[in-house]
């Protein structure tokens, strides 16, 4: 009885029980019903989600098919200590007067400072904090290295308003892939082929 217990407890695991304390999935087109990327110029799509994040525990999870990043490299610092390649997930602890902005510090603001520190070509992430909304916020940029690339805001970290502290903070354990659903179906018929042979093997031993 034991046992059962046990690989059925295993089966609710493999099917995607949580970890974490919250993990926020993003797997669909971020521009889907956009026409910024048919669109000349930047384009900044908002529409983000508000959420309520703990650094401490939390996690985002990135389809990594669907953003075009084949796994996540992360880097937090002040943007002259974001290595020049190397990294898709940034967390950029400048900001406002950091940056020596005239205006509200903004995702564009942000972006182009990436874009002239990191070398490589290629899509990904970055937190910032937005000094306007007094709060940070993850973007999704379809090129690191373009000043020009479009930009899909994801998500605004409503917790943690007021707290541009928080960003040093924040660690790779934060940013993770989504499993593949094929992923989610072995482990899951694994644990239910346990179940199934520790069940043959009770009524063996019932026969013997």
């Amino acid at each position: 009885m034991r046992c059962t217990a046990y690989y059925i407890a295993a089966a609710f695991i493999a099917l995607g029980a949580p970890l974490k304390a919250a993990t926020f999935n993003f797997v669909t087109d971020p521009f889907a019903g956009s026409d910024a990327l048919t669109t000349p110029g930047r384009q900044v799509v908002a529409g983000e989600q508000f959420i309520s994040f703990s650094p401490g525990s939390d996690v985002f999870a990135f389809s990594l098919g669907t953003f075009n990043v084949s796994n996540l490299s992360f880097a937090n610092n002040t943007i002259a200590n974001i290595p020049a390649n190397g990294v898709n997930v940034i967390v950029l602890e400048t900001f406002d007067d950091d940056a020596n902005t005239a205006t509200a510090f903004g995702a564009g603001n942000a972006a182009n400072l990436i874009a002239a520190q990191v070398t490589t070509t290629g899509s990904g992430f970055f937190i910032y904090f937005n000094s306007a909304l007094n709060l940070p916020r993850l973007v999704y940029s379809t090129d690191l290295n373009d000043n020009t690339a479009d930009l899909k805001i994801l998500a605004r970290l409503t917790n943690l308003t007021g707290q541009s502290g928080a960003l040093p903070s924040f660690t790779s354990a934060n940013f993770a892939a989504v499993p593949e659903p094929v992923t989610y179906e072995l482990l899951a018929f694994g644990g239910l082929v346990g179940i199934i042979a520790h069940r043959f093997r009770v009524r063996g031993r019932r026969a013997d």
